[in-house]
């Protein structure tokens, strides 16, 4: 329960993050909190809504404002004009900088955007 408290801390109150039970308590001890099974939501600037899932996700204490993620999908919402585009997203890592309010995607990224658009990338780094 301390760990949770602990790690509350570290979070954004935009951010919703996995409940305790995926917490492996090693991992903090070992200068890390590790959560399996991650998932990340919230919204950017525009109030548009994002949520990102990673299979394995981390925050060292050393870089409090940082979280590493590993394969990483999701979705992103955002507006061209009039239209709401809904942004399908995956890759094999990502860091979340809560500060910087950035995310910052690598390796065989995909985006499938509902209006039509492809992309196929070794970086993206999407503003939040």
């Amino acid at each position: 329960m301390v760990a949770a408290l602990v790690a509350g801390a570290l979070f954004t109150q935009q951010l919703l993050w996995t409940p305790i039970t995926a917490i492996n308590m090693q991992d903090i001890v070992a200068n890390q909190f590790k959560m399996s099974g991650a998932v990340f939501a919230g919204t950017d600037k525009n109030g548009e809504p994002f949520r990102l899932r990673a299979t394995t996700a981390r925050q060292e204490y050393d870089t409090p404002d940082i979280i590493y993620m590993d394969h990483v999908s999701g979705t992103i919402s955002r507006k061209s004009g009039p239209q709401k585009i809904t942004d399908n997203i995956s890759a094999r890592t990502g860091q979340y900088n809560r500060t910087g309010r950035n995310i910052t995607l690598r390796g065989n990224v995909r985006v499938d955007s509902s209006n039509g658009d492809k992309i196929l990338t070794e970086e993206l780094v999407i503003k939040l």
